[in-house]
């Protein structure tokens, strides 16, 4: 199934004694690009979550942010040491007798060293790495849901947009068996002229001649236009990991559509090229959103 690169998801896990809130969203990029940003208290499982995103997330710029709010007073036990709470106001104080100053401690001071009297074995509270990896589980699977939504619609607009092209293609086609005589006429009065230039040197004439009914035969390339748009659709039915490849395809099918362009001589089939590469423009700026 495709996959678009963009999506979220979340999750909340709460208990007595605390509340884990989970969200994971990603955006467009080449490759897995992956920032997470954790609570303290689970820094140690950093690895771990990483592990567990990488099995399944393949690309994108990817961020998981996990919140932790305890509910402190909920099982009867104050967060607060308060021998470390003492020590705080006494650094306090001491800075105020280094710097002579007189100024009354204020609670925001305070608080801006609640690093050091926040109890900091929370772990005790239950959260260990099981409760951790079912809520990103659990939000992943809502930030997947959402990425094969919209995978799905850029599925309905690139098949639309394949499919454009491959009437072109068919138009292409159509004209160039149809100008086989025009191009036949103008072939001739060219011969003529190469037939006085060249009356006494046959291998020269052989080789212009064989120069000019190669340079208008677009036969070849729309041969390979054709097969790189039924690859292209089968990719887009059959893939897991159909970026890279889609965008590939589309580089080659923008190379044979140039050399088309290039060889004919037919305002028609210049004009169906230009929708095609119109197409195919549109194609790539879409497949730069899937997975």
């Amino acid at each position: 199934m495709l996959k678009s690169m963009t999506g979220f998801g979340s999750d909340v896990f709460s208990n007595d004694n605390f509340i884990l809130e989970t969200e994971i969203k990603s955006l467009n990029s080449r490759f897995l690009d992956l920032s997470i940003k954790l609570p303290k208290e689970i820094y140690k499982h950093e690895f771990a979550i990483r592990d567990l995103i990488k099995n399944k997330i393949g690309r994108g710029k990817v961020s998981l942010n996990i919140n932790l709010t305890y509910n402190k007073l909920t099982n009867g036990n104050s967060p607060i040491n308060s021998s470390a709470l003492q020590n705080a106001v006494e650094i306090l104080k001491q800075i105020n007798r280094f710097t002579n100053s007189d100024s009354k401690i204020e609670l925001i001071q305070i608080l801006m060293l609640k690093d050091l009297f926040l109890n900091e074995n929370q772990e005790s509270n239950g959260i260990d790495f099981e409760i951790i990896a079912n809520s990103i589980n659990s939000a992943i699977t809502k930030f997947v849901e959402m990425k094969n939504y919209e995978g799905l619609e850029l599925k309905k607009d690139l098949d639309y947009r394949i499919n454009n092209i491959l009437e072109e293609l068919i138009k292409i086609e159509g004209i160039s068996k149809n100008s086989t005589k025009e191009y036949f006429e103008k072939f001739k009065e060219r011969a003529k002229k190469l037939v006085d230039e060249f009356s006494d040197d046959k291998d020269r004439f052989l080789m212009e001649l064989a120069i000019l009914s190669e340079k208008h035969d677009i036969t070849e390339e729309c041969i390979r236009l054709r097969s790189h748009i039924k690859l292209f659709s089968e990719t887009l039915e059959n893939d897991e990991d159909a970026g890279r490849k889609l965008n590939f395809i589309s580089q080659e099918m923008n190379r044979e559509i140039n050399t088309i362009n290039s060889k004919s001589i037919s305002s028609e089939i210049a004009h169906a090229g230009i929708v095609i590469k119109e197409e195919l423009e549109k194609i790539r700026e879409q497949i730069q959103n899937i997975e």
